[in-house]
């Protein structure tokens, strides 16, 4: 499969030249990331809502669904994914951002289609650190969006919080709101206290595609295995919510409380 026939690789490439200068942590935003009838295609073909095949998230902190398995995805998405976790493309990223080592996530854990509907969100949270299978280290999130006719009165903006210095469990203040366009990427490192989170959705349905790298692990590396959330201004004196936050950062509980 041809790279440049999928994905426009100069702009990506022209991108990632300011990538470690931006605030609150590196990232970049990439529009028309792809071939404009590949994007197409593969919006047009993205699993309804409703589907039950979906893994569903329905708690305090996140409401959505989601797939990581290869056989759900249609041909063009499959060949897009492929191409997302490949060598070819995995040493642009590395020599853009001078990586040492890179390596992708066949399982795409956390990974695949994300979707939500009317009031799907995800509160402010970290990353898992620690890859619960190959015991690497997750470095960055790439995000695509397909949503097409996707105004801002539609919510569900992926936000970007600095840290905050007084308390490591909760984020700082919201630096930047992303929209989430129709065919835009978003490449964000996770590896940096890169509190993140996506706004509720207050119509349409929000469609996206995410694949996360890994790279070694550092001898100091917080040992997180599962995502830390963190409550809403709402939610902060909720004693329920502030269990299933420790619970869903506990692996033996994570899946468990996922859906309530």
């Amino acid at each position: 499969m041809n790279t440049k026939s999928f994905i426009k690789i100069d702009k990506f490439k022209k991108s990632l030249n300011i990538f470690n200068s931006i605030k609150p942590f590196p990232y970049v935003i990439i529009d028309n990331f792809l071939n404009l009838n590949l994007a197409k295609k593969i919006e047009k073909n993205f699993p309804l809502h409703t589907d039950k095949k979906l893994w569903s998230y329905k708690n305090y902190c996140e409401i959505k669904k989601a797939t990581d398995n290869w056989n759900m995805f249609p041909p063009e998405a499959y060949q897009l994914l492929s191409i997302l976790n490949s060598n070819d493309f995995l040493e642009i990223i590395k020599k853009k951002i001078k990586l040492k080592n890179l390596y992708p996530d066949y399982g795409l854990n956390g990974g695949g289609f994300h979707i939500m509907g009317e009031k799907g969100k995800l509160n402010p949270h970290l990353d898992y650190i620690i890859h619960p299978k190959l015991n690497l280290m997750r470095k960055f999130n790439l995000i695509i969006f397909f949503n097409l006719k996707w105004k801002p009165i539609n919510g569900g903006e992926l936000c970007l919080y600095e840290k905050n210095f007084q308390n490591k469990k909760l984020p700082g203040k919201l630096i930047k709101k992303i929209e989430p366009k129709f065919n835009r990427a978003v490449l964000f490192d996770t590896s940096r206290n890169s509190w993140h989170g996506v706004n509720v959705v207050k119509s349409m349905v929000r469609k996206s595609m995410a694949v996360y790298y890994l790279t070694d692990k550092k001898p100091k590396t917080e040992k997180r295995y599962k995502a830390l959330y963190s409550p809403l201004k709402n939610q902060m004196k909720d004693n329920k919510v502030k269990k299933f936050i420790k619970m869903r950062a506990n692996p033996k509980y994570a899946f468990k409380v996922a859906k309530i």
